[in-house]
């Protein structure tokens, strides 16, 4: 169905600013069930259009987004969330900011752009659940590396100060204990959806690739349909290489974005470390970029793709990875 119909929206903690982009009208709604449900029936009152010709556009902002495209969804209305960079970047240079004025710039960047986007569509109740624990579990286990590094230090220049380390260490203990305790919990919502858990089951097949990489995966691709090839997603990481060259003064080597999901980069290049010195392929590929005079960052991203375009195989595939170099006589 044409999208005829684009409603921006600012989404803060407390209300939600709506601008219908082909009238121009403007309200603010509580960012709750009842303002939500009161936004939808003033938009429809508001425009002539169908429902299924009328697309809701809003910035990903965590938490107070997510309520709002979860009643959209159970409202039967076509939504997209779109990065905060990404509409801030097609829209030229912009001074000042005020939430009216972002909700109209958000209704008219959906407008630009509605033939070419895909409606969002709400991942499993699983994954959702997966996605939250797993940013806790990056939370904690941030704050007790940063703990970690603070007993180290305080050892290496003091002298046993008793409570001072004392209080850390059992900061420390507790910590590792939750983390503990939310990795049980996320097996056990992989355990209980047959399709997470085939599929965490396959990508684990894949040397080099464990449990925290797997799950990573598995939430970020949404089950591996969120992307149609495994270069678009290395392209998302910000593990994909790109010219950098312009007219006849500017001649850079390829070279990664800046523009890249951090974790996502972290968790693909901790595999590839792995995987060249655990992996006798990957080894052997390594060494032989090394010898004849490669650099050691650009083997290891390419490295890096090779375990992706791996996972997006099997997952595609639907049956497991088999390593065929030991087969080879």
């Amino acid at each position: 169905m044409e999208i005829k119909e684009v409603i921006g929206i600012d989404v803060s903690k407390l209300t939600l600013d709506c601008h219908i982009h082909g009238c121009g009208q403007h309200k603010v709604f509580d960012n709750n069930p009842l303002g939500i449900s009161r936004m939808v029936t003033w938009v429809f009152k508001s425009t002539e259009e169908k429902k299924e010709q009328v697309l809701f556009v809003f910035e990903h902002t965590g938490l107070y987004s997510h309520q709002l495209a979860e009643s959209l969804d159970k409202k039967g209305c076509s939504s997209y969330i779109a990065s905060g960079l990404e509409i801030k970047r097609s829209l030229g240079i912009s001074r000042g900011k005020d939430d009216k004025a972002d909700a109209m710039r958000i209704a008219l960047y959906g407008y630009r752009v509605r033939e070419e986007i895909k409606p969002h569509k709400l991942p499993s109740a699983s994954l959702g659940r997966l996605k939250r624990l797993m940013s806790m579990r990056k939370k904690l286990v941030l704050q007790r590396a940063g703990h970690k590094a603070t007993l180290r230090e305080q050892k290496s220049v003091l002298e046993e100060e008793g409570i001072l380390f004392s209080v850390q260490r059992e900061i420390i203990t507790v910590l590792s204990l939750q983390i503990s305790a939310l990795e049980k919990q996320m097996d056990k919502i992989i355990d209980d959806d047959p399709e997470l858990k085939e599929l965490q089951w396959l990508l684990l097949s894949v040397h080099g690739i464990g449990r925290v990489t797997a799950r990573f995966l598995i939430i970020y691709t949404v089950g591996f349909t969120a992307f149609k090839t495994w270069r678009k997603f290395a392209s998302y990481v910000g593990i994909a290489p790109f010219p950098y060259r312009s007219g006849t003064s500017i001649k850079g080597r390829n070279k990664v974005s800046r523009l890249a999901h951090k974790e996502g980069k972290v968790l693909l290049h901790l595999c590839a470390c792995i995987t060249i010195q655990s992996d006798p392929e990957m080894m052997a590929y390594y060494e032989r970029r090394l010898e004849m005079g490669k650099s050691k960052m650009s083997t290891l991203n390419i490295i890096r793709n090779k375990l992706l375009a791996r996972a997006f195989a099997v997952a595609r595939r639907q049956t497991p990875y088999v390593n065929t170099m030991k087969y080879a006589l």
